[in-house]
């Protein structure tokens, strides 16, 4: 790998003159050609693929911090230390789904005390000076004058660091919020609830939030993590999964209609990632619903990214279920098909409609214009293809201009994806989801995967995908063979419309899988290089692609040189893309012929160079270790001249009047 010094990448040392001289035995002649401008490139072309892993979701996104702040996981007090008189009841409960809650009494003596301490997330993250809102539904029990409460965030030393109080004046249930400002900063802090007086209270869904959560809302997202969402710039936003949209068993699938409607009354789910790795396991990762799909479609709106809502088509995990009793018989899915006509009627029908109606008494009367629907996740075989049929002809038959995405399976080859593909275009659905978590090699053999495929229906989604290497969460080098791949995936945009990297978040102490695009903690974060590689492309990905040689061929791969060119004609350039994948720099020499007469050509170039050593990462303490440098060049008429390192991902934008 390369020997140089990373710190030795200065902006003024990215490109080497080409007459000064790589030391290659040739030059590397890209040519892109003027006159052909070819397949329109999607809005949708890259985009994010969200599931609730790696406490992605709660603990993550979610910007709550309160774990099981209903007390309504299957362990009622996960989460929670109780202290003095402290009780778990569930007779007339406040919420109908979240039945449980907790009594606060006297704890009998003066100088004991009774409450209750949540742990947070792998802790509270606490920033010195910034405003917290707790809030809490609360009501005196058979107490003649109103109660106090004392709140406070408890630092990983014990100390108080914030702290207010609260008067609980009614016998009925009611909603109290009081702002806290944190006076240190403290990565693993705690929520402490003293009972103050000699009464008692009932408490349930207590909740913190920071104020400063994304565009400031309530119920709202951690605001760094959803910002370096939004600056991918993405066109498609998919959620909420994978593999919890099935479920290990259909009990515990994704249930959308659970995961709307007022926050306190939606019920917990058991998120199938705490148990599926024991060498991983964290038995406390449940999903709360806070963050369900009305946030999802509002996000997704906030981001310009179209979304793409993935449904259960009554199928458990197939990799955990071995045989149709797991699964809903083909003629009683009539449910799980009305589930599919219901969402697309709560996205887009108005406010007359039954479910427009929750969408708009939910802060959002305007339809969201949802154009694609996915159904099933990563399933296979003649049961999925008995169980798909019935939703296409539905939604054909009710929404016909909403397009239908199915799957390819959880392979990029073999028996079950080449059973899939046939099938996908008998039915005639508009995309086919096609996933690879593969190493290096992989993705290099694959840059010219799609150059071969049928320019007919249906078009390809590719909804997973990450380059694997042994050990490492998410190295440079991995992310350059995602780069080379990704040359491909644009070259090919007349089949490929959409292509999204996965997974997407990681919290540092509570991954199950790795790698991911950005990992965090409960204060920071840090864009991975595989995050920058999806960052290039898609705030470049032009509007048309254009044909592009390598010393007169494609350029999937020669002497370890990918390459992809696209124009963007609202912006009057060209953009080509260049990843070397080899040990050796490279000298380029790349001509854009037949310019029209009346196009001029600028002479300044703008040049993004992402590179490092091999082995290099971004993490927590060191986050723009590595990170794209821009720079600049000379065209010399309609020939640029210059050099790429070795291990380099490269992008060209040459201007045009």
């Amino acid at each position: 790998m390369k020997k140089f010094a990373f710190c030795y990448l200065a902006c003024a040392a990215m490109l080497l003159p080409f007459a000064q001289g790589v030391t290659a035995q040739q030059a590397y002649e890209l040519r892109l050609n003027a006159q052909k401008v070819g397949a329109p490139v999607h809005a949708t072309m890259y985009g994010l693929f969200f599931e609730d892993i790696n406490f992605a979701a709660d603990g993550g996104l979610y910007a709550e911090m309160v774990k099981n702040r209903s007390f309504d996981f299957p362990q009622s007090l996960m989460g929670w230390k109780t202290f003095g008189n402290a009780t778990v009841k569930t007779e007339q409960p406040l919420f109908e789904r979240n039945p449980a809650y907790v009594v606060l009494a006297y704890a009998g003596h003066d100088h004991k005390q009774t409450g209750l301490e949540n742990e947070g997330f792998v802790g509270m993250g606490f920033k010195k000076e910034a405003a917290y809102r707790f809030s809490v539904w609360a009501k005196t029990v058979d107490a003649a004058e109103p109660q106090k409460i004392r709140v406070e965030f408890i630092g990983a030393g014990s100390d108080v660091i914030g702290r207010e109080e609260l008067v609980i004046a009614s016998p009925d249930w009611e909603k109290y919020t009081v702002t806290l400002r944190a006076r240190a900063t403290d990565e693993k802090g705690c929520l402490r609830i003293f009972l103050t007086t000699k009464g008692a209270i009932a408490v349930e869904h207590v909740s913190l939030f920071p104020e400063d959560t994304y565009r400031g809302r309530e119920n709202g997202l951690r605001k760094d993590l959803a910002e370096l969402l939004a600056g991918l710039q993405p066109g498609i936003f998919r959620f909420p999964g994978g593999c919890i949209v099935e479920g290990t068993d259909l009990a515990t699938r994704y249930n959308w209609k659970n995961s709307i409607g007022p926050v306190e009354n939606r019920p917990v789910n058991e998120n199938r990632w705490h148990y599926t790795f024991p060498h991983r396991f964290f038995p406390d990762y449940y999903q709360s619903y806070g963050l369900g799909f009305y946030e999802f479609f509002l996000f997704s709106e906030d981001i310009g990214a179209e979304p793409l809502p993935v449904l259960s088509c009554g199928l458990a995990c197939q990799f955990q279920n071995d045989g149709e009793r797991c699964h809903v018989p083909v003629d009683k899915l009539e449910d799980y098909v009305q589930d599919a006509l219901d969402l697309i009627e709560f996205a887009n029908g108005d406010a007359a409609t039954r479910w427009g109606k929750i969408r708009g008494e939910m802060g959002h009367p305007e339809p969201f214009g949802m154009k694609y629907i996915g159904i099933g996740n990563e399933q296979w075989g003649r049961e999925y293809i008995e169980r798909l049929e019935p939703f296409v002809k539905a939604i054909r038959a009710k929404y016909p201009d909403v397009k239908i995405v199915g799957s390819s399976g959880p392979s990029s080859d073999g028996k079950e994806f080449d059973y899939l593909w046939p099938e996908m275009k008998r039915l005639k659905v508009d995309l086919v989801d096609e996933h690879y978590y593969k190493d290096p090699e992989w993705f290099l053999k694959s840059a010219a995967r799609y150059d071969a495929y049928s320019r007919k229906a249906p078009a390809v989604f590719a909804g997973e995908y990450a380059c694997h290497l042994p050990r490492r969460a998410n190295s440079f080098y991995a992310a350059l063979c995602e780069a080379a791949f990704m040359t491909g995936l644009e070259r090919n945009a007349d089949v490929v419309h959409m292509a999204t990297y996965a997974p997407l978040l990681a919290h540092v102490s509570a991954w199950q899988w790795r790698p991911d695009m950005i990992w965090f903690d409960n204060l920071r974060s840090a864009k991975t290089p595989s995050y920058y590689v999806q960052q290039l492309y898609s705030l470049n990905k032009g509007t048309h692609v254009m044909p592009l040689t390598l010393n007169q061929k494609a350029a999937t791969g020669e002497s370890g040189l990918y390459a992809s060119a696209v124009c963007d004609q609202a912006e009057s350039c060209y953009i080509v893309k260049v990843a070397n994948t080899s040990q050796e720099d490279k000298a380029i020499r790349l001509v854009l012929d037949n310019v029209s007469k009346k196009t001029r050509l600028q002479p300044e170039v703008e040049v993004i160079v992402l590179e490092a050593e091999a082995n290099q990462e971004n993490t927590l303490d060191r986050p723009e270790a590595v990170a794209p440098k821009v720079s600049s060049a000379s065209l010399s008429g309609n020939i640029l001249q210059a050099a790429i390192r070795a291990e380099a991902f490269v992008v060209y934008k040459i201007r045009y009047q």
